[in-house]
């Protein structure tokens, strides 16, 4: 029968602690290494996560984006994949703890657990704005949106239905930008014939950002050029504004020494992470240090400081050491930061001494909507409908299996042609039922 073969028992052990972008590549960076590795995850597939916004609006299904974590490592005989919750290390014995209370032994350990939402502190508003971080996040925010449009059809209070078709993106970072344009085109474009009591085109959308611009960092001219292409889809933006307070049916926002409450049944939160909560199972045991997001600030080379069999990647690592300043929480750093952690065993494995990870960045990208993007390479950039086309481009070749990326360019062909978006399903009302009108 076919199968693993058993592990020799002199074989390196890696344990790969989630299956995201880190947490993959690490894993396919070493198929031809002689090592065991075994990679636990709470899911069974791997997210594309950059593309969630696309499933929260309509735009693509779930199993556009997702992968099954076996099918994509069937192939690599020197690898097992766990469907576990891990819930915390134990560092003296070299061992995983997962739920229930087994262990599982490592003589190396790769945690890339990712992140979760930041309310700063206001938990109490995640009910009333939910985040975008996993699929059930994404297909949650669908149901709150379309509902949304469902309920003001059927609302008869002028006011009431205003509160309904008032949007409220929090964070103008690329989710929050990519999100509110989404919003945008769907209310203006793939709604507008659907229904016979309200114009979805008078949907009011609005993004809050407590800095002075649009997607703070990239440089102030391509940024001017997202704020244009956001005014185009109807959307609001509120600069230097913060959010103070949310409500089920409304948001306060801060701005200039003023406060305003806008009523809203839909606040949709991409203002800020913080790591999982691993880093703080590490931190209490290794006397890692925490940043203000809950990451674990590693050495040059990925590792907790004195423990050089834990190393921590992606959005749970704050990485300091080549510019000052923590690398970004973005698909890019994990995945080089798990190829890296890979070659690190490599190298040890074959007595030679690795040397510190070093981030290439190779530009960044963020779309706003048709045929509008902005680009980032180095000290250049460029928007509109080329930089459009580069994010499509490299969104599609970043996903990780061929099926996947002939779906998704099937049906982005057929959305752009009929400005239609397909999976407009609200299903799971759970937390939306006691909103109706």
């Amino acid at each position: 029968m076919a199968g693993r073969p058993t592990a020799a028992p002199d074989l390196h052990r890696v344990v790969i602690v989630g299956g995201g972008f880190g947490g993959l590549y690490a894993a396919q960076s070493l198929r031809r290494a002689r090592v065991d590795v075994t990679l636990l995850d709470r899911r069974n597939f791997h997210l594309f996560q950059p593309l969630l916004y696309q499933v929260a609006t309509g735009g693509l299904s779930p199993g556009d984006i997702s992968s099954p974590l076996r099918r994509v490592l069937r192939r690599q005989r020197n690898t097992r994949v766990l469907l576990a919750d891990v819930v915390g290390l134990d560092v003296a014995g070299h061992s995983v703890v997962l739920a229930g209370g087994r262990t599982l032994p490592y003589d190396t350990v790769i945690v890339a657990a990712g992140a979760s939402h930041d309310y700063f502190g206001n938990d109490g508003w995640r009910p009333h704005a939910p985040g975008l971080k996993t699929l059930e996040d994404a297909t949650a925010m669908r149901a709150r949106i379309l509902y949304s449009f469902e309920a003001a059809e059927q609302e008869a209070d002028p006011e009431r239905r205003r509160a309904w078709l008032n949007f409220v993106v929090v964070g103008a970072g690329p989710t929050g930008v990519e999100l509110a344009g989404a919003l945008g085109e769907l209310a203006n474009d793939t709604l507008r014939q659907d229904f016979r009591a309200i114009d979805p085109a008078d949907a009011q959308i609005v993004l809050v950002e407590g800095t002075d611009r649009v997607l703070p960092s990239y440089p102030e001219s391509l940024s001017a050029k997202a704020l244009k292409s956001l005014q185009r889809l109807g959307v609001t933006t509120r600069l230097n504004s913060f959010v103070t307070d949310v409500t089920p049916d409304s948001v306060k926002i801060q701005f200039a020494g003023n406060s305003e409450r806008i009523p809203t049944r839909c606040v949709l939160w991409a203002a800020g992470v913080a790591a999982s909560s691993l880093a703080h199972v590490i931190a209490s045991q290794t006397s890692a240090e925490l940043d203000r997001a809950g990451r674990v600030v590693v050495d040059a080379d990925l590792t907790v400081p004195g423990h050089p069999e834990i190393l921590v990647i992606g959005d749970m690592a704050n990485f300091s050491h080549q510019t000052g300043a923590p690398l970004p929480g973005v698909a890019p750093v994990a995945m080089q930061q798990g190829r890296y952690a890979a070659r690190r065993i490599m190298k040890l494995l074959a007595g030679e001494k690795p040397a510190a990870f070093r981030y290439v960045d190779k530009g960044s990208l963020a779309t706003i909507g048709r045929s509008a993007a902005v680009a980032k390479f180095g000290r250049f950039g460029f928007a509109g409908f080329p930089a459009w086309l580069l994010w499509l481009f490299v969104h599609i070749l970043a996903l990780i299996e061929f099926e996947n990326r002939v779906l998704v360019a099937v049906q982005w062909a057929w959305n752009y042609f009929t400005r239609n978006r397909g999976a407009r399903l609200i299903v799971g009302r759970d937390g939306i039922g006691s909103r109706e009108p």
